[in-house]
């Protein structure tokens, strides 16, 4: 297996604690993660790759690429047996069925990922959503921790979030969660199908593609975009601010309806820290009128959230295959 160069075979502190062995899955719509987490709840390698994109058969090339990830973390460290995993998509998905209902980035259609996975790397297997997970890891170790209403939103290739109500993850039967497609402007066209989609105009990925159908320059990302704004470069300006408008319209829609106390961001584009945070804080002030406004906060689990999300899923499980048998 070809690792990307920042993948970590050296152990990272234990910060989900003493508990059972486990590997965890976080597949993104650009890279795939994939970890085994010790009886310490040290992470002893953090393998990241890129997604294999594959057309109809992408879900059969993920998990293809899961099996080999998992003998691979298995055979560099033979004394840990990792009991569970836990595996994270995006898109819908029916988690008791253990079913990837749809993803429009990654082009599955009902797909049985637990039971394949399970089949795959022989051991019981949590499967879940990329951004509830991320969310949940957030909620339970990181900066959405002293809240019990709070939104756990992520900015990536899309954008989801993780909601939370009086300390419980409210997930509407698999589709709470889905302001990527709220639509907050007239234009462009979203993968969905809709027109003006927040994740088509300000998710990470749509930043880049915008700056390029306007300019005809290919970037190298949103980053290079805000960068390229601060410079002085008009389109690039136009296009982070346009970003933020959604952004903002679209955080007050969430505090409107659920007065949350705190609103978490992470993922790529909350990498731009005060660059972010303060101008979407001024224009969310700008909306709001007599609703209590929530703080906004960066994440502080960072960019591995999701796959220790799928790693305290993975554990989660554990308990709950020992109650059933108890």
């Amino acid at each position: 297996m070809s690792l990307d160069p920042n993948s970590s075979a050296a152990p990272l502190p234990p910060l989900l604690g003493a508990g059972c062995a486990v590997l965890a899955f976080d597949v993104g719509g650009t890279d795939l993660k994939a970890a085994l987490v010790d009886e310490s709840g040290a992470i002893r390698e953090l393998m990241r790759v890129p997604t294999p994109l594959a057309g109809e058969r992408t879900a059969d090339a993920v998990l293809a690429l899961v099996g080999e990830l998992a003998r691979d973390l298995r055979g560099n460290h033979p004394a840990v047996h990792p009991r569970t995993a836990g595996l994270l998509v995006p898109g819908q998905v029916d988690e008791e069925g253990g079913v990837g209902v749809l993803s429009e980035n990654l082009g599955w259609t009902g797909y049985p990922f637990r039971d394949r996975a399970q089949g795959i790397l022989g051991v019981p297997v949590s499967f879940g959503h990329d951004v509830r997970g991320a969310g949940e890891a957030e909620y339970r170790l990181g900066a959405a921790a002293p809240f019990r209403d709070v939104v756990v939103m992520t900015i990536g290739t899309g954008i989801a979030g993780a909601i939370f109500i009086q300390g419980r993850l409210y997930t509407g039967r698999g589709l709470a969660g889905e302001m990527g497609h709220s639509k907050v402007a007239d234009d462009p066209q979203c993968v969905c199908g809709c027109r003006g989609c927040l994740e088509a105009v300000a998710s990470a990925g749509a930043i880049a593609r915008r700056y390029t159908q306007a300019t005809g320059q290919v970037v190298t990302g949103a980053k290079d975009v805000l960068g390229r704004a601060a410079r002085g470069d008009v389109p690039a300006r136009e296009i982070w601010e346009s970003a933020l408008d959604a952004l903002a319209l679209d955080l007050s829609h969430t505090v409107a309806l659920l007065a949350p106390e705190a609103i978490v961001i992470g993922g790529g584009l909350s990498q731009a820290g005060a660059a972010l945070f303060e101008p979407l804080g001024r224009r969310l002030d700008a909306i709001l009128t007599y609703q209590s406004r929530p703080k906004l906060l960066r994440a502080s689990i960072g960019e591995d959230a999701g796959v220790v999300g799928a790693a305290l899923r993975a554990r989660d499980l554990v308990d709950h295959l020992a109650g059933v048998l108890t």
